[in-house]
């Protein structure tokens, strides 16, 4: 009869023992734990801490009592195993009920001793207010500090997975709660784009994040601790959370001679057989080769624990016959609406193991985009360049990101490419997924890179090339342009881009964005079709690269949030109570299930229906919705009185602000109302048509754009001609209107000067002149000024005086009355009258 003895009694330890069990019925088997519970669902402690899990014995699989009589296993806690003696084959065990101390010999030692929290010397860290999670106990400490009403302020230090679900948790509870991470981004399983999105969300929880900043003290005052950042931050806590990290808990078998590696962590076979034949190990403090990178490594996960003591007991009784082919490391946890998932390497993984690597980013919804209750999710997969092996995948989203990854990490299991990706056949209808499945998209985009029809390009990649001086050709509409862009990227719709041709260059690369990165690929193939060759896709699209980006600037200010929390109103009164929502009828909208710029074109279509004063309610599930509201608000008026994220579904109450002071016109140029930008803006009154007179008007605006004001230029009577098209459409018009038509001159190509015309050679001579000097034409001014922003406005009562249709004027151009004008003016320091 045989005997095991195993160390440690949680999930490595305790699954072990009862796949021994069932091989060997009639094997002695003891189970040692230092702690006073075995078998705990480790990784439910957080929810228990927030009441998500109300039942404190609901965290317990199974008892010492259970066991013995389930499985006829002796397991023994508050048992510390102190020391290994493997010449007589027997641990030293210290029990910690009454220290009283004794051996057990064994014929197979199984080793599960699980890992530690990290610890730094930092000074003041042992503060009883500072407290570490990995045991039950632990929780209780924490749980019956939380539930004090006298604790109101959280620090969690640390932006892992058990940091961030603490962070939620505590939340959740009703505390202030401060993540102090010293790395640039959390959770650090994830590349920077994705975890962006995390920190991003977490904000707008209200959850204030310190990042790039470690702690350099524990301050104690009174019943406070205050954490002292490197920075020089002080943040004040009733309860600090230390998630920092953990390390193999195996400082017991040091004088064993057992192998371990320079983190401490036992090293195994692919049998989980140390350097002694009769000592094995699993769970989180064995080292093992990664069947990726071929190098050794650690992960502390407790699916890779349960499936190794499985294996272990097989190889224990049955023979050497079962090998393990190591963990790819797939996780995945819950951040409030939010989950996020990784499977294999990271982009920081991948440069560690100098392994060449290119990327697939994509934005899509859970399910099908039609049906209710479809949700956003951003997805990338990392893939060899030649071999499109994939190396890794990460995703964030509200719905059908664990699916996702599970099916990504059963690819990368057994090899799998791109190609397989873009193959694999899930169960669709629209319910669950659409027809190509965003894992069938990310495998899309990477079979094209290999084929060579498409040459993607990474967010900081394109940051690089974009610093380098290439040409960022925007493909999006203008509605999407308007909302927010690449700094001095070109605005060329892909629907247009064909007619276009000759405004790209082809002796400079070419960056292309859309919003996802599916439009960008059709411009790039009408590019390369018509001998463009240094042409890049930005993979993600704009969503990747606003997210990231802001990030980035967030950090380089030191973290200073420019994100309104959930629920805050856009405006507060002077003495900073809540304003007051404005009086009316309050409409509901939902836009769920539309990907930008579907809801804010969604918003403005039903906004522009209601009076002043009335309120519309409108849900989108496109995450970006919480950002592109608050821009086009601030840009268009209207008022921003509410605004929450709900289980991934963004809930924004906007009030009708005045149409007649402030407006967005319906290309959403990207024009700026004044009022928006308070003592900071310019008005222009153009009456005239004379050539001379325009030009003049446009340098002024474009002077004063580029000194970062917001200009207003307001055409009126004979001004009304240098907004007119040249081959305007038919319009059928009155006969005082058709002799106003035929007098006025046919646009800004025609206009002549106010002196010297001399039947048109003036004006001719003048624009020579200006030729040869470099000096722009007017119509080169014109669009300068629309690239810049500036605000064109015709006035209603002069078209209708004159009989000029806003289907003679350029594209663009607002209509508006003079309380437009004077809404404007009022808000501006400098008027012109030209």
């Amino acid at each position: 009869m045989s005997k095991y003895v195993i160390v440690g009694g949680v999930a490595g330890g305790a699954g072990t023992a009862a796949r021994l069990r069932r091989l060997d019925e009639k094997a002695e088997i003891i189970m040692f734990e230092r702690g006073e519970y075995i078998s705990f669902a480790n990784c439910g402690l957080p929810y228990y801490s927030g009441n998500v899990i109300t039942e404190r014995s609901r965290l317990f699989v199974m008892t010492p009592e259970k066991f013995k009589q389930s499985l006829n296993v002796e397991a023994r806690v508050l048992s510390d195993v102190v020391a290994i003696n493997r010449k007589e084959k027997s641990v030293h065990i210290k029990n910690l009920r009454d220290n009283t101390e004794y051996d057990e010999r064994y014929d197979v030692l199984i080793l599960s001793p699980g890992a530690s929290p990290i610890k730094p010397p930092i000074p003041g860290i042992d503060n009883p207010s500072i407290m570490s999670l990995r045991s039950v106990s632990d929780i209780d400490k924490i749980k019956e500090k939380i539930d004090n009403p006298a604790t109101k302020r959280a620090v969690v230090v640390g932006g892992g997975f058990i940091g961030l679900e603490m962070a939620e948790n505590l939340k959740e509870r009703g505390l202030e709660v401060s993540v102090v991470e010293a790395l640039e981004q959390v959770m650090n399983v994830i590349d920077y784009d994705l975890a962006a999105e995390v920190q991003q969300h977490m904000r707008l929880k209200g959850v204030h994040l310190y990042l790039k900043d470690g702690v350099s003290s524990f301050e104690k005052h009174e019943s406070l601790v205050t954490v002292r950042l490197s920075s020089g931050t002080l943040i004040d806590a009733d309860i600090v959370i230390l998630s920092i990290g953990v390390r193999p808990d195996t400082s017991f078998i040091k004088e064993a001679g057992i192998e371990v590696a320079k983190n401490g962590a036992i090293k195994v076979d692919q049998y989980f057989t140390t350097n002694d034949k009769d000592i094995r190990a699993v769970g989180d403090a064995i080292e093992f080769i990664s069947p990726l990178t071929k190098t050794a490594l650690t992960v502390p996960l407790a699916g890779p624990a349960n499936k190794q003591a499985r294996l272990c007991a097989d190889n224990i009784v049955l023979g050497n016959k079962h090998p393990y082919g190591g963990t790819i490391a797939t996780s995945i946890a819950k951040v409030f609406d939010l989950t996020v998932a990784s499977t294999g390497l990271t982009e920081k993984g991948l440069k560690r193991a100098e392994l060449p690597f290119r990327e697939a980013v994509t934005h899509a919804g859970s399910n099908a985009g039609y049906y209710p209750g479809s949700k956003q999710m951003t997805l990338k997969i990392l893939y060899h360049p030649t071999t499109g092996q994939v190396w890794g995948a990460q995703a964030v989203g509200y719905v059908g990101v664990d699916k996702r990854i599970d099916v990504i990490s059963a690819f990368i299991g057994k090899e799998g490419t791109v190609q397989d990706l873009a193959e694999f056949e899930q169960a669709y209808a629209p319910p669950f997924s659409s027809a190509k499945d965003p894992t069938n998209m990310v495998g899309f985009i990477g079979e094209n890179v290999l084929n060579g029809l498409s040459d993607t390009i990474t967010w900081e990649e394109a940051a690089q090339k974009q610093e380098a001086g290439a040409f960022m050709l925007d493909v999006r509409s203008q509605e999407e342009f308007s909302l927010g862009k690449i700094e001095n990227a070109h605005n060329i719709p892909h629907t247009e881009l064909r007619n276009r041709l000759a405004e790209v260059p082809k002796d400079t690369e070419i960056v292309i964005n859309c919003a996802i990165g599916l439009r960008g690929y059709l411009a790039e193939r009408i590019l390369r079709q018509n001998g463009y060759t240094k042409v890049y896709n930005l993979t993600g699209g704009f969503k990747t690269w606003e997210v990231a980006m802001r990030e980035k600037e967030l950090l380089e200010n030191k973290g200073k949030e420019t994100i309104k929390l959930e629920g805050a109103p856009s405006t507060l009164n002077e003495d900073g109570s809540f304003r007051k929502p404005s009086e009316g009828k309050l409409f509901e909208v939902d836009a769920c299930g539309l990907q930008c710029p579907g809801p804010i074109i969604k918003l403005k279509k039903e906004i522009d229906k209601l009076e002043h004063g009335d309120r519309l309610f409108i849900k989108a599930s496109d995450p970006g919705f919480a950002v592109d509201v608050q821009s086009w608000c601030s840009l268009t008026g209207n008022d921003l009185v509410s605004l929450v994220t709900k289980e991934g579904i963004v809930e924004a109450v906007i009030g009708k602000g005045n149409p007649d002071i402030c407006s967005m016109p319906d290309s959403l140029s990207g024009s700026k109302p004044a009022i928006c930008n308070p003592d900071n803006g310019a008005t222009l009154i153009v009456f005239s048509n004379d050539l001379d007179k325009a030009l003049a008007s446009f340098v002024l605006a474009n002077g004063a754009a580029a000194t970062g004001k917001t200009v207003t230029m307001f055409f009126t009577f004979w001004g009304l001609s240098v907004l007119r098209k040249k081959n305007a459409p038919k319009v059928k018009k009155d006969f005082v209107a058709k002799m106003f038509g035929a007098m006025l001159p046919k646009g800004m190509e025609d206009l002549s000067l106010s002196s010297m015309n001399f039947g048109g050679m003036g004006a001719s001579m003048m624009k020579g002149r200006m030729k040869k000097k470099n000096v722009d034409q007017v119509h080169q001014m014109y669009a300068q000024a629309k690239d810049a922003g500036v605000r064109m406005i015709a006035c209603q009562m002069s078209m209708d005086i004159m009989g000029i249709t806003k289907e003679e004027l350029l594209d663009g151009i607002e209509i508006g009355g003079v309380a437009t004008y004077m809404g404007a003016a009022s808000q501006s320091k400098v008027n012109l009258f030209v």
